[in-house]
């Protein structure tokens, strides 16, 4: 969660498995869209001596459908390439790095990003031998990291364009231990049915546990004029108008053919490129797609999941709720009565998520508000960009919060997408779409704990998130272990 090692296949691949996707319209600089693809979940900052970095041997790709037909019309793809600089050392470094160019550092890594605009393939290099950051090792090895080492790794690539490629904090927060222990949801665990074990302590564990607030990841940022992403290039002032809207997903693709050799331990790689991983809106395949069909979700297209519809127009967690929540002794038979109702009609049809996740939201669901774009069912992350930046009072609820610069109208590094996500399953906003149906209080009271803010710090006081662009904070410092740092 928010898509970390979300399917079989893909938790053994971390360097091409996308962890979380963000798209918004940028604080500072409101004529701009930032992008932001995270891959490499749950890095442990002490992962030496072979620090996390991208893969050489995958094409990353950001990718933009700006006409509603859930096709890409615009490919931002990233490539890298890894060089050892010391092949007598066995370490990351043989001293401080203290610039992007120190002769200290023995495993660097550069990218080049091109933008492909389709169908007709037209490319445009945007850069070339661009340097990423290392990794945040320690105060020894990499003092001085912000200043020094992260914002020279922020490059003008013409147009108005920044591109930044390297590691970050992780600036998504869930409960993971709660809600994989079989749903425990806050703060109404104590109605756990608790599967008769009596005596099992859920009810005394009432504040939520965050278990990535020193953990790190490997971002791919990008900061683009919105005249860019329109399909007239223009930018968007009319929230109603169709142009305004862009739907966005991240990909990762690996070679179709891999042979492997003997000493000295390489392999070769060839022929055309295969997609290993995507992502768009938090927690689809993580929670909604089953378990046989998680890896073929990953290979699959936007424009082709129709065939995943089933699974968002009758979520079996929606389905569990009322069941795991049913606590013996209660007056009711369950904290979800009016879900259990609405579940046992037949067929159970969800047009709430059907609209948050697969079509956009249509004009008139909620008041001033849409990014709708059009009956074509995919999952995109949709971005109304006519509508500014909240920069006074936002709220990490977006939409449901009534802030509609958040998630679900793109996404900010700090939107509470669990919290949504868990009140929509359960029937939180299906009363906007279904006016039979009313909200059980449960569903809006459902929230993992925790909360975050732009200005949100970890127990160190190392910022999560920044005011500036890539927004994703400083990596934590591999010398200061996660144990310590809790």
């Amino acid at each position: 969660m928010s898509s970390h090692r979300e399917a079989p296949e893909i938790s053994k691949d971390p360097v091409a498995d996308s962890t979380d996707l963000y798209a918004f319209v940028s604080p500072n600089r409101p004529d701009s869209v930032t992008l932001i693809a995270n891959y490499i979940p749950l890095e442990a900052p002490d992962g030496g001596p072979n620090f996390y970095e991208f893969g050489d041997d995958v094409l990353y790709q950001i990718l933009i459908d700006n006409d509603g037909d859930a096709e890409p019309e615009i490919a931002y793809q990233f490539q890298f390439t890894t060089t050892v600089t010391i092949p007598s050392s066995f370490l990351y470094n043989d001293g401080p790095i203290t610039s992007l160019t120190d002769p200290n550092w023995n495993r660097v890594q550069t990218y080049s990003v091109q933008r492909v605009d389709l169908p007709s393939g037209h490319t445009t290099v945007l850069g070339t031998n661009l340097a990423c950051p290392p990794c945040n090792i320690g105060p020894l090895s990499t003092p001085n990291y912000h200043d020094s080492l992260a914002l020279p790794a922020i490059h003008e690539v013409g147009g108005g364009t920044k591109v930044f490629a390297g590691q970050r904090a992780e600036g998504f927060y869930v409960d993971l231990g709660a809600v994989f222990d079989l749903g425990i949801l806050r703060p109404f665990q104590q109605d756990h049915n608790n599967f008769g074990l009596s005596g099992t302590p859920i009810g005394a564990m009432a504040a939520g546990v965050n278990s990535t607030p020193t953990l790190n990841v490997h971002s791919i940022a990008l900061q683009v004029p919105m005249k860019d992403l329109t399909a007239d290039g223009s930018v968007p002032t009319d929230p109603t108008n169709p142009v305004s809207t862009i739907g966005v997903w991240t990909t990762a693709s690996r070679r179709k053919v891999r042979i492997l050799e003997g000493a000295p331990g390489n392999d070769t790689e060839s022929g055309p490129w295969v997609q290993v991983s995507r992502l768009a809106n938090p927690l689809v395949n993580e929670v909604l797609i089953p378990m046989a069909m998680k890896d073929a979700w990953n290979a699959d297209m936007p424009v082709n999941d129709s065939q995943f519809f089933q699974y968002v127009d009758n979520p079996l967690l929606a389905q569990l709720l009322p069941v795991l929540y049913s606590p013996p002794n209660a007056t009711n038979a369950t904290v979800f009565p009016n879900l259990a109702a609405y579940n046992s009609a037949t067929p159970v049809h969800r047009p709430d998520l059907d609209a948050v996740l697969l079509t956009g939201i249509p004009a008139g669901v909620v008041a001033g508000f849409q990014n709708y774009t059009g009956s074509t069912k995919a999952d995109l992350l949709r971005l109304n960009m006519a509508y500014p930046p909240n920069t006074t009072n936002p709220s990490n609820l977006g939409v449901v919060g009534g802030d509609v610069a958040g998630w679900p109208n793109g996404r900010r590094v700090f939107d509470d997408v669990v919290t949504v996500a868990l009140r929509a399953v359960a029937g939180a906003i299906l009363h906007l779409v279904d006016s039979s149906f009313t909200p059980d209080g449960a569903a809006g009271a459902i929230s993992m704990g925790l909360t975050s803010g732009p200005t949100d710090t970890t127990a160190m006081g190392t910022e999560h998130y920044l005011s500036d662009f890539p927004y994703l904070g400083t990596p934590h410092s591999g010398y200061y272990a996660p144990s310590t740092a809790r």
